[in-house]
């Protein structure tokens, strides 16, 4: 029996609602059949909790006396953006310190602010009539903010590949220390846990998708960048290769520094750990198919990291559930694998985003709309001599 969201969000308000997390949920199929089990349960929450380097937040400070439109902005010695109004600022989670480099970047300047610590601002500009002041230098907490939110171009790939190194030295990589002669390998997912991942077509998620975002309520605000559905896909629509990306917006003074964390990658760079649920309406027996998934019939590509011109080539097509096994065979050799993101915290945030709704705190929002099945995603030409 079909279901509208305005449905279940009345069987939430009665506090009558179904919930129960991707994982959960395997285990329904097997025993009620889809049929029935889509008849049963009303939500599946997903959850992720992994690096996301394409994240940020904007911030706005407020006016000094006399007032500065500030030009060079620093906080703890990281850059933000001074090309935004006179005290807007943007902050980059990958933003490395000026004094302290990859150690501490624009993600551990997020991360202060929401465990309430105080922050150094430092900001300089050339003056104007209406912004006298050149410089200041004060210490700011999240509090003394006018707005603070989270801006995430770029979040929940719905796939993505692992990683290996066939070279005959270690390479430092956004997917981790690789090591040589195909010493290991590393992936970044939740897998059957995994938001986009239960809704591989889209159908439930689109732009207004009511979240969980790093500890509080948030919002899907756009596509992401890099959106591709024109992936390879399965023949059930689960992409094999990197598909679909998420922009997220949150209130950052509504956000726990447990989902939201800086994180340094040896002699690569700073990143940013971003707990992300998304709540699946059952609206059908589709939709039941799609959340019962397990990660057996999840699959991405081992890729080698060494080669870089041309692509990475692929070494092997392997199952998730291959990778959480804890090591992989490639043409004979065991290799051992190791997760970037960390499930532990994805079913800690599947299971609260559970409680939220089962409590009446949170209700599904329906998309106002969706996204491109199709999208393909671009690379850079690099077009060499005179510009045209």
């Amino acid at each position: 029996m079909a279901k509208t969201y305005q449905e279940i969000n009345e069987k939430i308000a009665k506090g009558e609602a179904v919930v129960v997390t991707a994982e959960e949920v395997i285990d329904i199929v097997k025993k009620r059949g889809v049929k029935e089990a889509a008849d049963y349960v009303d939500v599946v929450t997903t959850a992720t909790f992994g690096p996301m380097c394409s994240s940020g937040a904007f911030l706005n400070f407020g006016h000094s006396d006399p007032p500065i439109r500030m030009a060079e902005i620093t906080l703890n010695g990281v850059v933000a953006s001074g090309g935004l109004a006179a005290v807007d600022t943007y902050l980059g989670a990958t933003q490395p310190s000026n004094d302290r480099g990859i150690e501490y970047g624009g993600a551990h300047v997020i991360n202060d602010l929401i465990a309430g610590k105080e922050v150094h601002l430092v900001a300089k500009s050339p003056g104007t009539d209406c912004y006298p002041r050149k410089e200041i230098d004060t210490w700011v907490t999240l509090a003394d903010l006018n707005e603070a939110y989270l801006f995430n171009p770029r979040n929940c790939y719905q796939n993505y590949n692992a990683a290996i190194n066939t070279s005959s030295k270690r390479i430092y990589t956004y997917m981790g220390i690789l090591q040589p002669n195909m010493g290991n390998i590393t992936y970044s997912t939740a897998g059957e846990l995994s938001p986009l991942l239960n809704d591989p077509l889209l159908k439930t998620i689109g732009m207004g998708t009511r979240i969980f975002l790093g500890g509080a309520q948030g919002y899907v605000s756009w596509m992401g960048t890099q959106f591709n559905t024109a992936c390879e896909r399965d023949e059930k629509g689960y992409p094999t290769t990197p598909g679909a990306t998420l922009a997220l917006i949150g209130n950052m003074k509504e956000m726990n520094p447990a989902y939201i964390r800086g994180a340094v990658y040896e002699k690569y760079g700073t990143s940013m750990f971003v707990g992300v649920g998304i709540p699946i309406p059952i609206l059908n027996e589709e939709m039941m198919s799609f959340v019962s998934v397990e990660n057996k019939d999840l699959h991405t590509n081992v890729l080698d990291y060494s080669v870089s011109k041309g692509g990475h080539p692929t070494l092997k097509k392997v199952s998730y559930a291959e990778l959480r096994s804890g090591s992989v065979d490639i043409n004979g050799k065991i290799i051992k694998t190791s997760p970037m993101s960390s499930l532990k915290v994805a079913r800690e945030i599947a299971l609260e985003l559970n409680h939220w709704i089962k409590k009446g705190k949170f209700f599904l929002q329906e998309p106002i709309q969706t996204f491109p099945i199709g999208n393909a995603l671009k690379g850079l030409e690099i077009k060499e001599g005179e510009s045209r």
